[in-house]
């Protein structure tokens, strides 16, 4: 009986996972690390690393500029591998007036590195091994992040929720960017450390 109501409960996440928005017509689970994935109207090619993506992204323009101006390019273009909650313009936008532009000073470099880095976990983890994480801590995954921080990933009707240390929620609307040293989930949300 025990092992069925396993299996039922991971039926529904990996259900549930179907229906993630992805920019390709495959199925979240069903996405290989060779599909190239359309984010902010240009290609994400698995060949190029994720600063070589990024840079073509019209929807990221504000994330390259933090990460070119905390010094973390030669980090981002290294083997990794890294998986990356990347925010969005509008993401950055929906932040108080006049925090971007403090953050990209010089003097608040240390901060920004901080903020940025704990969108970046070490390790490659696309969909799958997100909800096999999920499901083995009973609903929730605790991930470790770059900076030292914990993310918190869940699943709510059909979404894949990542609530940061505040307990700002950021939903991942672009799953499973892969990426030659990782994979990039496009989130909607700055997350912030503590």
């Amino acid at each position: 009986m025990k092992k069925l109501v396993i299996a039922a409960a991971v039926a529904v996440l990996l259900s549930a996972c179907s229906g993630m928005k992805t920019s390709t017509p495959a199925a979240m689970g069903a996405a290989s690390s060779t599909s190239t994935v359309m984010v902010g109207g240009a290609p994400m090619y698995p060949n190029k690393d994720i600063v070589d993506n990024a840079v073509n992204s019209k929807d990221h323009t504000t994330l390259v500029a933090a990460v070119k101006a905390a010094g973390l390019v030669d980090t981002l273009k290294s083997p990794g591998p890294f998986t990356v909650f990347a925010p969005t313009n509008a993401a950055f936008d929906a932040l108080p007036a006049g925090t971007v532009p403090t953050l990209l000073k010089p003097e608040n470099k240390a901060t920004l590195t901080k903020v940025l880095t704990y969108h970046v976990v070490p390790g490659s983890y696309d969909s799958a091994a997100l909800m096999k994480l999920i499901t083995a801590g009973g609903g929730r995954a605790m991930l470790k992040t770059a900076s030292g921080g914990t993310l918190t990933v869940t699943m709510s009707g059909g979404n894949v929720l990542v609530t940061d240390e505040k307990g700002g929620v950021a939903t991942v609307t672009i799953a499973n960017v892969y990426q030659s040293n990782g994979v990039i989930h496009v989130v909607n949300k700055v997350l912030l450390p503590s």
